[in-house]
């Protein structure tokens, strides 16, 4: 997993450090450098493949100077010319020399004597593969318009001083970057892999879906797709777009007297369409998700997933993203504009604002929900669509109660596969206040508010029912002795692979980090981390995954925000009987509801 970014001169970035996650949104307005950083992410991918390769070669230099790169190479950056790298096109920095007395030191011409240094592109990643961190840096030293070239950077600014290593674990990443969707081309001629990518980096994305599609469909030959060899990949591709679209995709065809793919689709009435004239969200869709499932264990960019796609899509699709990604082993970096996508990704996802200098949202929820100060129209509309709206403290919530539902099998999956939600910390009054502006809307508008353990007893009136959990939070479901060993084991089979010696050494670590918090909070007076009116985030949690990473000598990969994946680990048994009763409720005002679309 990438955890880190950080750019010098590229494009519109003189310097910035970028955070990274899995998965992290970018947001930002147009022009502020998301896509930038997707763009020097791969930039910095080609870079690191052609070093490899070139120290590969037999009779391959110790030293190599750097290895050279045209500007055709760079597939998701095409520019016309290779100095639109770098920024303000600056490629050269030219200064007068001076001497001692801080006066210009003249040639034998009595002219100003200069000196011109390069200007580099520097790109520095770090990362975490195999339970191993590491940072491979690159520099990027102009040539002409048509190439560039490439070498590792140095450990420190002194002339002479050594380059850092290219790690494994850099050269065997594969990164692959999805510009938007830009419409669906009437005919599509056969293209190999190659030819794929050119076209997805220039944009070109109208003239490549049916390719893809052909590829993950088994069609095409599985010596020349390795990644999809006997893997079972289109029958769940129709599936999903059946469930999104109510569609029965029919398998591509390659006609071999037109040199073309031809794919066909039947909408709910059985009519069977050529898939160009499908909507823009259909395809926009089925673009993603061929492309996720071609490239299984990547690095996936992907710029503006939302495009064309309704708000309630909007927030289903990065959940469908997010899940694929996650089945599949890949990381997900996603640029967008979308509020519905940022407020769902802001309390449990990295979020990076591209506002300024690309930072990190802090106290994420909780940032974004505060700039939100009015209702808008978009909220109006998904009223009218729902007829219902879920009121929850924050995303991780929506999460984990995902995952308990899937666990127990309850209707209630359903409801909170696409719901209209607002996020409103544990404050009724917020919740009540954003209820009431909508109804003035639409009047027979319901609405359910969970929050954590409230000190007054929730209210239920005009629509809206309220309820509380009767332990202190709803990580309290959670905190498990044997939820947490379960969780220990799953990540060590992720770090170190299945079967590795290493998982017993992970289980004795988090069982002597348990004992280590329980018996601090003992001595604090704190009470004990299994009962039910503990903080366990705050007074449990936190210190637990500090101390257990730290003993593993490990940066913290688990923090507050991203407990809700603990729920995948807890079996049904293990559910207490309050979940189902929340999850009854939550079914019940679903089913009241009354969309407009549907009245």
């Amino acid at each position: 997993m990438l955890t880190k970014l950080t750019i010098r001169n590229f494009k519109r970035f003189e310097s910035a450090e970028i955070e990274l996650g899995n998965p992290v949104v970018f947001v930002g307005p147009n022009n502020s450098g998301k896509t930038t950083a997707l763009q020097a992410l791969a930039l910095w991918d080609i870079g690191v493949k052609r070093w490899a390769e070139k120290r590969s070669e037999k009779n391959a230099p110790k030293k190599r100077p750097g290895v050279t790169i045209n500007r055709h190479d760079l597939i998701a950056i095409p520019v016309p010319d290779a100095n639109l790298l770098w920024k303000g096109l600056h490629v050269r920095d030219t200064k007068v020399v001076k001497g001692d007395d801080g006066e210009p030191v003249l040639n034998k011409d009595g002219n100003k004597k200069t000196e011109t240094k390069n200007v580099r592109i520097d790109i520095i990643v770090d990362a975490v593969t195999g339970g191993r961190q590491w940072t491979c840096g690159l520099e990027f030293d102009f040539g002409n318009k048509e190439s560039f070239y490439c070498r590792p950077l140095r450990n420190s600014a002194a002339i002479g001083s050594d380059r850092m290593s290219v790690p494994d674990g850099a050269a065997s990443l594969s990164i692959a970057f999805l510009p938007p969707m830009s419409g669906l081309a009437a005919n599509e001629i056969r293209l190999d892999r190659g030819a794929i990518n050119v076209r997805l980096g220039e944009g070109r994305t109208a003239e490549v879906l049916r390719n893809l599609c052909y590829r993950i469909s088994g069609a095409a030959d599985s010596a020349d797709e390795p990644r999809i060899k006997n893997r079972i990949v289109w029958p769940e591709v129709c599936g999903r777009l059946k469930a999104l679209f109510g569609v029965d995709l029919d398998e591509p065809r390659y006609i071999p007297e037109r040199g073309e793919i031809a794919m066909t689709y039947r909408d709910s009435s059985g009519v069977r369409l050529d898939l160009s004239a499908a909507g823009r969200g259909l395809q926009q869709t089925l673009l993603l998700i061929a492309h996720l499932e071609l490239n299984p264990g990547a690095i996936l960019l992907i710029d503006e997933p939302d495009a064309h796609l309704e708000v309630l899509r909007q927030r289903e699709m990065y959940s469908l993203l997010s899940e694929l990604a996650r089945d599949h082993g890949s990381q997900l970096i996603v640029a967008t504009h979308s509020e519905i996508v940022l407020n769902d990704a802001a309390g449990r996802d990295t979020v990076v604002a591209f506002v300024g200098s690309p930072h990190r949202i802090d106290d994420r929820g909780q940032h974004v929900l505060k700039s939100l100060k009015d209702i808008g129209f978009d909220q109006y509309f998904q009223a009218e669509q729902t007829g219902w709206i879920l009121y929850l403290e924050g995303s991780t919530d929506l999460a984990i109660l995902c995952s308990l539902a899937e666990k127990l099998k309850h209707p209630a999956r359903e409801s909170l596969e696409r719901p209209f939600v607002q996020y409103v910390g544990n404050q009724p009054n917020r919740a009540r206040s954003h209820f009431f502006g909508l109804k003035e809307a639409k009047t027979d508008l319901l609405g359910f508010a969970l929050f954590d353990h409230l000190e007054q007893s929730p209210q239920s009136e005009r629509g809206i029912k309220e309820m509380m959990w009767a332990r202190r939070e709803i990580e309290n479901y959670l905190c498990q002795n044997a939820v947490l060993i379960e969780w220990t084991k799953a990540t060590a089979r992720d770090q170190e692979g299945e079967g590795s010696l290493f998982v017993d050494p992970w289980i004795k670590t988090m069982e002597t980090s348990i004992a280590d918090i329980e018996q601090a909070m003992n001595t604090l007076g704190k009470g004990s981390p299994w009962s039910p009116t503990t903080k366990v985030t705050d007074d449990f949690l936190n210190p637990l995954f500090r101390t257990f990473f730290k003993k593993l000598n490990m940066d913290n990969q688990l923090v507050k925000s991203n407990y809700h994946v603990l729920a995948q680990h807890i079996k049904p048994e293990q559910i207490d009987p309050e979940v189902t009763i929340v999850l009854d409720a939550i079914w019940e005002t679903h089913q009241k509801a009354r969309p407009t679309a549907n009245e």
